[in-house]
């Protein structure tokens, strides 16, 4: 970011800057569109407002986007944007007399769903990709040029680019980049700073920020293999899953409810999401992890094999992870309707996983064949229907979960664990197929026979099959929703339907892989019909020449790195998809990729490697902006937005209460009054878990928290490999005024206050790291400045972990974790400011508990009147030896009620001697608002600050607070400018306070304060985290 002069709020201006006019249509909201609009306009609307319409009704065709934008005879039916404006929306909500749309003889009303589905398409302004005539024309027959369309064929490896600037090029990477740039005759960035380097590799790969230690460690790091250790320590740690599983958890559509009306709860969803972040981080290759989520059950069959040379643990571990795997497709939108028909619902879920793997596997938009062959692709309708038909004799299973329960007694009672859940699976089917009607005879005894069966099943299991306690009466068995195989009578036969519609049934079809794609990756052999076929699709989208699948993941990984693919459509490689910028490069990083083993966090490596990922995205060159203003070429750092989740993780890390606990289920934070659902919203009843990392938040589709939602997340109907970024002004007023934002600028504020004794014990966020370790507060002693002239320059170096508190309040020795040193020696004295006349005392304690001894100030000497050791050079005072010592044992030297000049404070040990001196002095007047300049004798002269005039154990020093503020919420010390406008700032802020307009819980350090300037500080922190630097990455 450009080092601002001016400490604004610029979220309030960049917000008031929100586009007007529809931006282009992303591929998620034409998904939305394809996947629940024009299913209905085809099946209620094309009888009467279509080309084909017998008789069109009031001049409105619907079957095309010309065709609603010119309207009909009462005017245009939609105002993209505004649904409230749109007749059409008018229409079907029922609310006008006279203008209802479908009418009652063809069927009536929408559904509240379909209806709020339409409102949501039209806020998102209508996309519609039905233009022109190409909207209505029937299918031309495929092409063989179509069938050769780059991304259909499967790729090879170029050859690298030799290049003019090779001393550039550290990795292929930058060849290919270079080649083009060179090519363009356009100049690359340079190398970007090694402060924003590291803030932006830990963001990247762990979402989180860096701390100051960490961002310091690497600025002083200068050896040549700073950066590839610092990617490898990242690419490590367990949160590197989390991220990068969210980034998936994207393009799975996951939540934790199924939407529509009912929006049903998945207990069990979360397994799917843990599983997710595990295989990130075990760097599962990723054609494994494509098998496991299409066929899992298929590919790896639960045989338990229970002769007695089972190993539990392992295999079962690999079986398990497999099931969970599938349920990629059970944890999609679904429709939970009593009154919708079985052979509907069933082609609602086939439509979605067909759809899905389309998308989320090929970067196709597939579901444009369902209605009609595809009017771009060479896809057709058979071939939408025929992957159909891979999946008809498939079905959502709830598998048992055993925890922790011994292989003997697994061995020998798993078979009835699983007679158990068959037994459920058989009186859920036998309730599915007799739902509102009455029962025969023969039915009610099947019934009662189906009850028993479930009773004796779970009777017949001993204690030990009992989860997380003793067997007491029915208790349930802990499942996970997977994929499984129907009952062969119940598999239903596929047919091609005539536009979509599953009441004009055509010809019938068997499971098949797409025509084209199967010809260009040559693979042959039929597939074995609805059981099984899962597998084969599985193993035919990881061969190695698969056209799509390899191209379209690092196209992926790609974009979550520069914040553009080299296919910018990253679900559309489509001939309405855009061409690749570099599509040599895409193809080698494709066969790279591959020839690794799939190994993600080697294709992470060898980006991170590049020059071309570590330029500079402030570079600012007229002729390069000129030629390429998209920066499509990569002539320069993409800077980025953080997504939602990382924005509320960031929030949460640099006020220090940021829960880092990994996995579970999903979490409930509490909800302002004006934010509460129409439904249920659970409030985690444990305090800790509201601050749990985004990723673990309750994902609800029918309602979305309210931070993520106004900060883009994507809508989770359909897959979505790319978020938008919008800029609109509630983004600002969630900062400003919401509840959660307010408060953690006040455990903010807390955090630069600190606790007298206490140090900032940081995280390093390296392998095995879980979380922080206690709540930051107290001053590092690698934050121990002595400021001169506005310059901040160490004062000491300092390898035990002496802390030294900024306003010098007091001084502090605390004996590292690892202290062997034995009793100590503590010598050193204080002095008075002589032209003051003011006296004082000062206290020595050990751990803020023990006093030591105790003196006043002489004014007459201006020395102690009992100095420990000595007093101005003076030897021959009584000095504190033999004074125990342990690890962690803190010596406090604290000044009360003075004007002091100088502290000198020595501890030695039998192993090092620990000096500690300070001087500096205070103004005789304060400001206005209650600070007092402070002023370096040491330096000779010069105003370094403000300071609080001190009588408690506290460090009370803004000059202090601003630095760590800005180096831990920004990742960098503040500008001379933006130090001393930070301090009118709060100086400001403590003479306009309103503390009775305070509210939400006040951390303990800020209750050390006075009222006004704890709420001075905690408005300064919440106007810090307004910033645009705070939630922006260069």
């Amino acid at each position: 970011m450009n080092r601002r002069e001016n400490l604004v709020l610029l979220w309030v201006g960049i917000a008031s800057l929100a586009c007007a006019g529809a931006a282009e249509p992303t591929r998620e909201n034409l998904d939305f569109f394809e996947n629940r609009i024009r299913p209905v306009l085809i099946e209620r609307c094309y009888e009467c407002h279509s080309a084909e319409a017998k008789s069109l009704k009031a001049a409105l065709r619907l079957d095309s986007r010309d065709g609603w934008m010119k309207g009909g005879d009462s005017g245009t039916a939609l105002v993209p944007g505004s649904p409230e404006q749109s007749l059409l929306i008018k229409a079907i909500r029922y609310t006008d007399e006279d203008l209802r749309m479908p009418p009652r003889k063809n069927g009536g009303k929408l559904t509240e769903q379909q209806i709020a589905d339409f409102e949501a398409w039209v806020k998102m302004g209508a996309p519609d990709p039905r233009r022109g005539d190409a909207a209505v024309l029937t299918s031309s027959p495929i092409t063989e040029e179509a069938k050769r369309f780059w991304s259909l064929v499967p790729p090879r490896r170029p050859a690298v680019p030799a290049v003019k600037a090779s001393k550039w090029v550290t990795t292929p990477i930058d060849a290919f980049v270079l080649a083009k740039l060179e090519e363009k005759g356009l100049s690359h960035a340079p190398r970007a700073d090694r402060r924003t380097l590291v803030r932006r590799a830990y963001f990247d790969l762990l979402g989180l920020p860096p701390t100051p230690e960490q961002v310091e460690a690497f600025v002083n790091d200068a050896s040549p293999e700073a950066w590839p250790k610092l990617i490898d320590s990242l690419l490590a740690s367990k949160h590197y899953g989390e991220r990068w599983g969210r980034h998936w958890l994207d393009v799975a559509r996951y939540a934790d409810s199924g939407g529509y009306e009912t929006d049903i709860y998945y207990r069990n969803a979360w397994r799917y999401r843990d599983y997710v972040v595990n295989s990130f981080n075990d760097d599962k290759p990723y054609d494994r992890f494509v098998q496991e989520q299409i066929a899992g059950d298929e590919l790896w069959p639960d045989n338990l094999d229970l002769d007695g040379s089972y190993q539990l643990p392992e295999a079962k571990k690999r079986h398990f992870e497999a099931r969970v795997a599938t349920g990629f497709y059970t944890l999609g939108p679904q429709v939970h309707e009593s009154n919708m028909d079985a052979p509907k619902l069933a082609y609602e879920r086939l439509t979605d996983w067909v759809d899905t793997t389309a998308s989320a596997f090929m970067g196709l938009t597939f579901g444009c064949a369902r209605c009609h062959d595809h009017k771009f692709d060479p896809f057709t309708q058979r071939d939408y229907f025929a992957l159909q038909a891979v999946f008809a004799g498939s079905r959502e299973v709830e598998a048992p979960i055993i925890p922790a329960m011994g292989i003997a007694d697994f061995k020998q009672h798993y078979p009835r664990v699983i007679a158990a859940s068959e037994a459920r699976k058989a009186y859920r089917l036998f309730e599915a197929h007799t739902r509102d009607r009455e029962l025969t005879p023969e039915e009610k005894q099947k019934k009662q026979r189906l009850l028993e069966g479930i009773a004796n099943a779970v009777l017949s299991m001993p204690e030990s099959t009992a989860h997380d306690g003793p067997f007491d009466g029915l208790m349930e068995i802990p499942t996970v929703s997977v994929l499984g195989h129907e009952r062969p009578e119940l598999v239903p036969v596929i047919h091609i339907l005539n536009r979509g519609e599953i009441k004009r049934a055509r010809d019938p079809v068997g499971a098949d892989l797409p025509a084209v794609l199967k010809e260009n990756s040559r693979w042959e052999g039929a597939l074995p019909g609805p059981f099984g076929s899962r597998k084969q699709l599985a193993l035919w989208l990881t061969k190695t020449n698969h056209p799509l699948t390899a191209r379209v993941m690092v196209n992926r990984v790609w974009h979550w790195h520069f914040e553009r693919g080299i296919v910018a459509t990253l679900n559309d490689f489509g001939k309405m998809g855009e061409l690749p910028s570099h599509p040599e490069l895409l193809d080698w990083l494709a066969v790279e990729f591959m020839t690794q083993g799939w190994s993600l966090k080697t294709l992470h490596r060898l980006i991170l490697r590049s020059s071309a990922y570590q330029m500079d995205s402030r570079f600012a060159h007229e002729a390069n902006l000129r030629a390429d203003p998209e920066n499509r070429l990569l002539w320069r750092a993409n800077r980025r937005r953080l997504e939602a989740e990382t924005i509320w993780d960031n929030l949460h890390a640099v006020a220090g209460t940021l829960n880092l606990a990994l996995g579970g289920r999903p979490v409930a934070p509490p909800l302002t009054g004006d934010e509460m659902p129409s439904g249920n919203w659970i409030v985690s009843a444990d305090p800790k878990d509201h601050t749990r990392r985004g990723l673990y938040i309750l994902t609800r589709r029918n309602f979305r928290f309210p931070l993520f939602d106004v900060f883009d997340l994507p809508v989770n109907s359909v897959s979505a490999a790319a978020r938008d970024v919008t800029t609109v002004a509630p983004q600002a007023l969630w900062f400003m005024n919401n509840k959660v934002a307010g408060q953690q600028a006040r455990e903010f504020a807390a955090r630069l206050v600190g606790k007298p004794g206490q140090g900032w014990n940081e995280p390093d966020f390296g392998p095995g790291q879980t979380g922080w370790e206690g709540k930051a507060s107290g001053v590092h002693a690698g934050w121990a400045k002595r400021v001169d002239n506005g310059h901040s320059t160490p004062s000491f170096d300092d390898p035990i972990g002496t802390v030294i508190t900024h306003g010098m309040s007091s001084v502090l020795w605390k004996a590292p974790p690892d202290y062997s040193g034995g009793p100590v020696k503590i010598t050193g004295g204080v002095w008075n400011i002589r032209q003051l006349g003011r006296g004082g005392s000062w206290k020595l304690w050990k751990n803020d508990r023990d006093l030591l001894t105790e003196a006043g100030i002489d004014d007459a000497s201006g020395t102690s009147s009992r100095p420990f050791g000595f007093a101005r050079g003076r030897a021959g005072a009584e000095a504190l030896e033999a004074i125990p010592c342990a690890p962690g044992d803190s010596f406090r030297l604290e000044i009360l009620q003075g004007d002091f000049v100088g502290v000198n404070f020595t501890i030695t040990s039998a192993t090092q001697t620990n000096d500690l001196a300070a001087a500096f002095s205070l103004a005789a007047n304060p400001t206005p608002a209650g600070w007092q300049y402070c002023e370096s004798l040491a330096h000779g002269g010069g105003v370094i600050g403000k300071a609080l005039r001190v009588e408690r154990t506290i460090a009370l020093d803004p000059v202090a607070w601003i630095d760590r503020a800005w180096r831990w919420a920004l990742g960098r010390a503040p500008t001379p400018t933006e130090k001393s406008e930070s301090l009118e700032m709060i100086d400001a802020f403590t003479k306009t306070a309103d503390v009775t307009k305070e509210t939400g819980s006040m951390p303990d350090a800020l209750k050390r304060l006075p009222k006004e300037q704890a709420a001075a500080l905690t408005k300064f922190c919440l106007s810090l985290l307004n910033l645009n630097e705070f939630s922006y990455i260069d």
